[in-house]
Order: C-alpha cells, then sequence, then structure tokens
C-alpha cells in the first residue's frame, strides 16, 4: 500500500507595491545651511491578512518609517509601506502568520531598502541604507506580547 503523499508547501510571491509612501522636510531649505549630525530613529511594523482566502491569497505589509532629528528640529521624516501578494498553501494558522510575517517581510525590506534611501537622497540628503533586520526575533517579541495581554 502506498503512502499518502505529504502535503507540499508553497509560497509564492505574485506582486509587490507599494501602499503608501510619505517624505517631508520641514525644516528646508535651512537645514541645508547647519552642519548635520541627526538622531535617526527607525520604526517598522508588519501586518497580514487574507485577500481571497479560499484560494491562499494573502497581503504583507511592511511599514518603515524613519525619522531625523537635529536639537528639537524634525530634518527628515520618510514612510514606506511596501506591501506583496503572495499565494500560500499547504500551511496554516501559526506556521502560515510565521511564513507570512517573517520570509513575507525578508523579500519585502530591499524594496522599502530602495525606496526610503531613494526618498532621502532626493530630498537632498546623503544616501541611507537601513541595516539588516532580524524579522524572527520580531515575530517573536510580538507573539509574547500578544501571549501576556492575553492573561
Amino acid at each position: 500500500m502506498a503512502e499518502p503523499a505529504a502535503s507540499t508547501v508553497q509560497f509564492n510571491l505574485e506582486r509587490i507595491y507599494i501602499k503608501d509612501v510619505s517624505y517631508e522636510s520641514p525644516a528646508a531649505p535651512q537645514v541645508f545651511l547647519e552642519q548635520l549630525a541627526p538622531q535617526l530613529d527607525l520604526q517598522l511594523g508588519v501586518q497580514h491578512a487574507a485577500v481571497l482566502p479560499g484560494e491562499g491569497l494573502h497581503e504583507v505589509v511592511l511599514t518603515v518609517t524613519l525619522s531625523a532629528k537635529q536639537a528639537d528640529k524634525s530634518v527628515f521624516l520618510v514612510e514606506v509601506q511596501q506591501a506583496g501578494l503572495f499565494r500560500v498553501a499547504g500551511i496554516s494558522g501559526e506556521p502560515l502568520d510565521r511564513a507570512l510575517e517573517i520570509s513575507g517581510a525578508y523579500i519585502l525590506l530591499p524594496f522599502v531598502r530602495e525606496a526610503i534611501n531613494d526618498l532621502v537622497g532626493k530630498g537632498g540628503f546623503p544616501q541611507l541604507l537601513i541595516n539588516p533586520i532580524n524579522f524572527e526575533t520580531l515575530y517573536e517579541q510580538k507573539r509574547n506580547k500578544i501571549k501576556k495581554s492575553a492573561n
């Protein structure tokens, strides 16, 4: 008797797109007359939602907000919501959440990095590169926070 075939996990990227983008430099042009050494603050979040659950289509949105401040002045603020449509089969529940929030975010990060670097450069500031991000650690922290709030 033949063994039943193990279910095959599929995780396919179908589309990448910018969902929202924002850039502002409220202190320009005066900020260019100063010697700059701004403090950078990077905030990020990953959300996902089923688009067509019966067909395994899910949207992952990686939101990155980067602010630069010097003293009490905002040098610039940039926010990018980079999204992707993923078709997933063979997993559900927590493993699906993990795949979308970790693997999906890793796939989207280079696009966010490029968009932010481009916006900051077009705003007249030096090139800015975002360091690698450990989405697995962020996912575990998010899960632990949810577990603690549920107790």
